[in-house]
C-alpha cells in the first residue's frame, strides 16, 4: 500500500548529512577554471598528446554554425535531443550546441577513462577528482565527459559530451509512482496522459528493458544477487528495473567478443563499445538523419539574450578539449531551446535576468532547485561471487512507511571496479528541501544556495532503511577502513529545477515573457522526480512539451 507524503514530511526543512566525498567549504562555488582561461602545465601537454593518440576523433574540429539559425538548441542531453529530433522532423533548421566533445564508439579500443585509471578524458577541466569512496585522484586538465561542479555544501555531477547525461548515467529508466508524480507536479502535468502516451514513447525510443535472466545469473552480477538476498531478508520484495543497456553487447563482453566495459563497472565516463545505448545511438543520429539538424561540439555558451529585432542571441566560445579558445562569437536564432540541464539552463537564465539581457523573465526563474533526494549507500563485508561488479542495475525497492517515501536501487561500487565485499546502493528520497540559483555580481558567477543542512531528512530516512537491511542480512554499513559513511548525501547526480514548469514557464516549457524561448530539460522539473531517476521523465516530458509547441506553432 502506498502512502502519500505526510504533512510533517512536506513541511520538514531537511538538514545536512555527512558528505561521502570531500566538499570544499572555503568558497561558495569551487568549480574548475572555465575552459580557455586556465594555465596548461607541461604534464597536461604530455597527457594531451597521449589522448590524441588514443582517441584522435575527439580532436576533429566542429562544424561552423551559421550566424543565424531558425532554432538553436543548447545542450545534447535527453531534453535537447528530443526537441531537436521533433523540430527537425517538423521542418525547422536546428543547430545543437554542445560544450563537450563528440566521442566515438569502438568494440575493442579503450576510448574513455576508467575509475581505476582515471585521467582528463573522464573529468571536465579539473586537476583532481575525489570519487564516491573518498579516494582523491589527480588528473590532467582536459575536456572529459563528467563535470564535477562543487558548491559550498553540495557536489553536482553532470555530463559534458555529445549525448549529455546519457553518457555518464547508470542507465536506469524508471517511471515515478502515480500518487508521487501527482504530488510533485500537481495539476500542471497530467500523470494519466504521461503514463498513457509519453512514458511509453520514451521507453520505445530508449529501448527500455529489464536485465535478462542469463545476465543476472552471470559472475559480474553476483553483487546484484546478493543485494536482492539482503533486501529480501529485511522483508522487502525487489522489483526489476528497466535499463538503457544493449544486452546483446553485454553478452558479447561475457563471451569475449567485445572489450569488457559494462561487466567491469564502467559507466561514469561512458561505454564506448555501445553497451549503454546512449543518445548518440538513438535520438541524435535520428535527428541528424533529417538533414535539418546539425550538432556543433566544443561550443561553450556563456550568455543568452535578445537583440533589438527580437531575435535570441547566444554568446559562445569554441574551445577544444585542451582548453584552447579557437573562436568567440555571437550568433542569433528565432527560437531558442534550453537543454543544458538544471545547472546549465538555470545559470544562463539567472545571469540573463541579472544582466538585463532577458528582462521579462519571471521572478520564479532560479527557484525550485532540488537534488532528487540522492544518496550513495554502502554495505560492507557483503560478499558475492565474481571478480568485478557489472554496471547495470537490476533491482529496486520502495519504502512508503517512513517519514518520507524512499527508494533504494542496486548499484555497483563506484570507483572500485573490483569485488571487494562492498555492495552499493543509490538512494532517492522524496525530500521537499529546495534551494535557488543566485547571481553574484562580485564573483561574476551563478551559484546554488544549497543550505548546510540541506540533506538531513534524506540521510535519516535512508539510514533507517539501510540499517533494517543490514541487521537482517548480517552485514555492516559504510567502509570504516576508508572513512566512507553508510549514507553519503554530499552530492547529486540528478540536479533538478531552476526554471520550473508552470512557474517560470507555462505548462509546456514556454518561458514566460519571452515567446520562442523554451526549457526542455531537468531545469523544468520541480526539484524531484518522485523517487525515480529523472532521465525517463525528462525524455517523456520533453516529448509531451515539444509535441504541443509544434502543434500550436508557438
Amino acid at each position: 500500500m502506498s502512502a502519500q507524503p505526510t504533512r510533517r514530511a512536506v513541511l520538514a526543512g531537511a538538514g545536512a548529512a555527512t558528505a561521502l566525498t570531500a566538499v570544499p567549504a572555503a568558497t561558495a562555488h569551487a568549480n574548475p577554471t572555465p575552459p580557455g582561461t586556465g594555465d596548461t602545465l607541461p604534464t597536461d601537454r604530455v597527457a594531451h598528446a597521449k589522448h590524441r593518440l588514443a582517441v584522435p576523433e575527439i580532436f576533429r574540429a566542429p562544424k561552423k554554425i551559421a550566424s543565424h539559425t531558425d532554432v538553436i538548441v543548447i545542450g545534447t542531453g535527453f531534453g535537447g535531443s528530443v526537441a531537436a529530433l521533433r523540430l527537425g522532423r517538423a521542418g525547422a533548421t536546428v543547430a545543437m550546441l554542445e560544450r563537450g566533445s563528440r566521442w566515438p564508439h569502438d568494440p575493442w579500443r579503450r576510448i574513455n577513462a576508467g575509475d581505476m585509471a582515471l585521467d582528463g578524458r573522464g573529468i571536465w577541466h579539473k586537476r583532481s577528482f575525489t570519487n564516491l569512496v573518498g579516494i582523491p585522484q589527480p588528473v590532467d586538465r582536459f575536456g572529459g565527459v563528467l563535470d564535477d561542479t562543487t558548491y559550498e555544501h553540495l557536489r553536482v555531477w553532470r555530463g559534458a559530451a555529445v549525448g549529455g547525461g546519457s553518457i555518464v548515467f547508470t542507465g536506469v529508466l524508471l517511471e515515478p509512482p502515480k500518487e508521487y508524480f501527482e504530488h510533485v507536479f500537481g495539476g500542471t502535468v497530467s500523470q494519466a496522459e504521461m503514463h498513457r502516451t509519453w512514458y511509453p514513447m520514451a521507453r520505445r525510443m530508449l529501448r527500455a528493458s529489464p536485465m535478462p535472466r542469463d545476465i543476472y545469473d552471470s559472475a559480474p552480477f553476483g553483487h546484484s544477487r546478493r543485494w536482492d538476498a539482503n533486501v529480501r531478508a529485511a522483508g522487502y520484495t525487489p522489483e526489476t528495473l528497466d535499463g538503457i543497456w544493449d544486452w546483446d553487447v553485454v553478452r558479447s563482453e561475457l563471451q569475449g567478443r567485445s572489450r569488457r566495459s559494462a561487466t567491469i563497472g564502467e559507466s561514469n565516463y561512458g561505454n564506448a563499445n555501445g553497451a549503454k545505448w546512449d543518445l548518440t545511438l538513438n535520438y541524435l543520429p535520428q535527428a541528424e538523419a533529417t538533414g535539418r539538424v546539425t550538432v556543433h561540439h566544443w561550443h561553450v555558451v556563456d550568455r543568452i539574450g535578445q537583440d533589438a529585432r527580437g531575435r535570441y542571441t547566444v554568446d559562445l566560445r569554441v574551445v577544444d578539449p585542451t582548453g584552447e579558445v579557437l573562436e568567440t562569437r555571437t550568433v542569433t536564432c528565432d527560437r531558442l531551446v534550453l537543454g543544458a540541464g538544471s545547472i546549465g539552463t538555470s545559470e544562463l537564465l539567472v545571469r540573463a535576468r541579472a544582466e538585463g539581457t532577458l528582462p521579462r523573465l519571471d521572478d520564479s526563474v532560479g527557484e525550485g532547485f532540488g537534488t532528487n533526494g540522492d544518496a550513495a549507500m554502502v554495505q560492507f563485508i557483503s560478499l558475492s561471487k565474481g571478480l568485478a561488479q557489472g554496471s547495470p542495475s537490476a533491482s529496486t525497492i520502495l519504502d512508503t512507511s517512513l517519514d518520507l517515501p524512499a527508494r533504494m536501487e542496486n548499484w555497483y561500487s563506484l570507483g572500485v571496479q573490483v569485488n571487494a565485499g562492498i555492495i552499493g546502493s543509490l538512494g532517492m528520497v522524496m525530500d521537499p528541501q529546495r534551494a535557488r540559483f543566485v547571481h553574484s555580481a562580485a564573483q561574476d558567477d551563478v551559484i546554488v544556495d544549497w543550505p548546510k543542512d540541506g540533506n538531513k531528512a534524506t540521510e535519516e530516512v535512508l539510514r533507517e532503511m539501510q540499517n533494517k537491511i543490514a541487521e537482517a542480512a548480517g552485514v555492516g554499513v559504510g567502509v570504516p577502513l576508508l572513512g566512507v559513511p553508510d549514507v553519503g548525501t554530499g552530492f547529486t547526480a540528478h540536479p533538478l529545477g531552476g526554471a520550473v514548469i508552470g512557474e517560470a514557464s507555462d505548462a509546456y516549457g514556454r518561458v514566460k515573457g519571452h515567446p520562442g524561448l523554451y526549457v526542455m530539460d531537468g531545469a523544468g522539473i520541480p526539484g524531484s522526480t518522485a523517487t525515480a531517476n529523472p532521465s525517463l521523465t525528462i525524455t517523456a516530458l520533453a516529448e509531451r512539451n515539444i509535441a504541443k509547441i509544434i502543434a500550436d506553432g508557438r
